[in-house]
Order: C-alpha cells, then sequence, then structure tokens
C-alpha cells in the first residue's frame, strides 16, 4: 500500500530504498540517501519539519545511529520514524540503538529484516552522542577529511596506496572513476601537465570530503552513478581508479566490470586507464575487447594494477 500525500501535507522523508512490501512509504517522499544522485541532504533539513520518516538503515554501526539520530532530529514531535535493516547487517542491533537514542521501539520481523517503528522523541539530548560520531571528521593519521560510510573511511585502501606507488606522472584531461575521498586524486595532481581532472562518486559525502582534500583549481566534481554516462564528461586523455566490488555490502562483480567499461567510453583514442583490483577480480576479459594493449604493471598476492590503453 502506498500513502498519497497531498500538496498542503507536511514533507515525509526517505533514505534508502526499504522494500515495498515492508515499509509505507508516501508518494511524494523526499529522497535523503548520500549514495542516490540528486538526493537532498539530511543534515541540513530542519529541525522539526518531517511529518515521518523510513529508513533502510546502513549496516556500519556509527553510520548507522548517525543517520538514525539525523532523521529522529528531522521529525516534527512525536511523529513516527520506521527504521528497518537484514538481520545479519545491523538488524539484530536496531532495537537497542533507538533506545539507546531516547526512544521507545515496537519491532517486527519480516523477511529477514528487523521492522522498528518510534516516536520521535521529547528530548533529543540523547542523539548528541551519535551525531557526533558519525559526523564528518579531519583524520590526523591519514592527513585526510573523511566520514563513517565512506568507502575505506578512516584508512588508506591498499589497492589505491599500490596504485599511487606505480602511477606515473600524467598529463592532459582526466577522471579519477569512484574518487572516494580523493587520496588518488592527491597523487593525480601531484603532475602539473594535468590540465584537469573530474572527480567522480556515487558518494556525495566523499565528494565533499575532497572539497578540503584536494583543493586544486584544475578539479570539477561530479556526484553520479557511473552505470550510467557521468553528464557530458568525454574525450579524456586518461582515467585512474580503483573500482568497488561491492553493491550494498554484497559482492558484486558486474559492478566493476561496468566501471570499466564506463572508462573505455570516456577515453578518446590513444587514452589510458590506469587501474588496480582485487587479485581475484576477472577484469582481463572485460579490458581486452575494449582496449588496443592490456598491460599488468604490478601483481602482489592481494592485487593487481593494469594499464590499459584505448
Amino acid at each position: 500500500m502506498t500513502i498519497t500525500r497531498s500538496p498542503d501535507m507536511p514533507a515525509f522523508g526517505l533514505y534508502g530504498l526499504p522494500p515495498a512490501d515492508l515499509a509505507e512509504i508516501p508518494a511524494g517522499a523526499l529522497q535523503f540517501s548520500p549514495l542516490m544522485p540528486g538526493s537532498l541532504t539530511l543534515e541540513a533539513q530542519a529541525e522539526g519539519s518531517l511529518a515521518g520518516m523510513a529508513v533502510l538503515a546502513p549496516p556500519g554501526t556509527l553510520e548507522r545511529r548517525y543517520v538514525l539520530a539525523l532523521a529522529l532530529k528531522a521529525l516534527k514531535p512525536e511523529a513516527a520514524l520506521v527504521a528497518l535493516a537484514p538481520k545479519d547487517k545491523g538488524g539484530s542491533r536496531l532495537r537497542r540503538e533507538l533506545e539507546d537514542l531516547g526512544c521507545a521501539v515496537g519491532e517486527t520481523a519480516r523477511r529477514h529484516h528487523r521492522i522498528c517503528e518510534v516516536a520521535r522523541p521529547a528530548n533529543l539530548d540523547g542523539l548528541a552522542t551519535a551525531l557526533a560520531e558519525g559526523a564528518p571528521r579531519l583524520l590526523p593519521e591519514i592527513g585526510l577529511q573523511s566520514q563513517p560510510g565512506v568507502f575505506s573511511w578512516d584508512r588508506i585502501d591498499p589497492g589505491s596506496a599500490l596504485l599511487v606507488a606505480h602511477l606515473p606522472n600524467l598529463a592532459g584531461r582526466g577522471a579519477d572513476l569512484g574518487c572516494g575521498i580523493g587520496f588518488l586524486s592527491r597523487a593525480i595532481l601531484a603532475s602539473p601537465a594535468v590540465q584537469s581532472l573530474a572527480l567522480v562518486d556515487i558518494d556525495r559525502r566523499a565528494l565533499d570530503a575532497t572539497r578540503q582534500n584536494v583543493a586544486d583549481a584544475r578539479v570539477t566534481r561530479i556526484w553520479a552513478d557511473l552505470r550510467q554516462p557521468p553528464g557530458d564528461l568525454k574525450a579524456l586523455d586518461f582515467v585512474v581508479m580503483n573500482p568497488p566490488f561491492h553493491d550494498g555490502g554484497t559482492e558484486d562483480k558486474a559492478l566493476g566490470q561496468a566501471f570499466v567499461r564506463r572508462a573505455a567510453d570516456l577515453l578518446k583514442p590513444r587514452g589510458t586507464c590506469w587501474l588496480v583490483a582485487n587479485r581475484h577480480l576477472p577484469y582481463e576479459a572485460v579490458l581486452a575487447p575494449l582496449f588496443k594493449t592490456v598491460t599488468m604493471r604490478v601483481e602482489t598476492g592481494a592485487y593487481k594494477v593494469y594499464e590499459a590503453q584505448k
């Protein structure tokens, strides 16, 4: 069943895409997921402004508690929040976490999900710790701005570090596909011959972090799902990437393969793609028909680095 919201009703919020049979979503609900390009920003939503909200809770503990606290803060007094998650991806902890945030919780279970319904508590003081622990912050140990929930949020990914160690000085117009918080981009921009660099990512929070981590006039930022064409980006001299192979916490080899195809689409003839991948992922078969030459530059027990020329 879908609840229809009339134009004069207060807005209803939505975070992610809960299974349709597990949560009732009014038509016209406002989407706040940072992983859905074009969505609104939950942090910017006025306190006490939403008539209700449904949240498909993220799997990471700090991220999940942060999203739940933001959602409660955005609700009108006594408005309802429905939060759900698969039992093995945070659902089994939802009730306790909502109780810790000051809520009285009604809980049900369906289709391997835990579904919790609460009213916004009168006292929001219990949200402070969750909001602080999930907020963006500078990580002195890596010298970068980051946030829980972003890929490799509190450490340098070893694959990216390997790629940086073997990346040549690049030149011309390029893109960092799946840029994350900008670790690869910083290395690319160390070359003065780079004229421009597009930072492309599906995660708005990661792109926000790059505004501090990659403060360079040659940079543009594109919030996009690379399974679709990213605007008018084309005819690039180079592409650099550490493609993802998980979608919603589940391994998805097709996702990384889609990145390879997108790289080939974006490059001009004789353009170059530099790619690092986990050793077990079968990218060779995808690279071979799309590029004139494919050279494995480095192989370790865990990773492979390729240079592919279109």
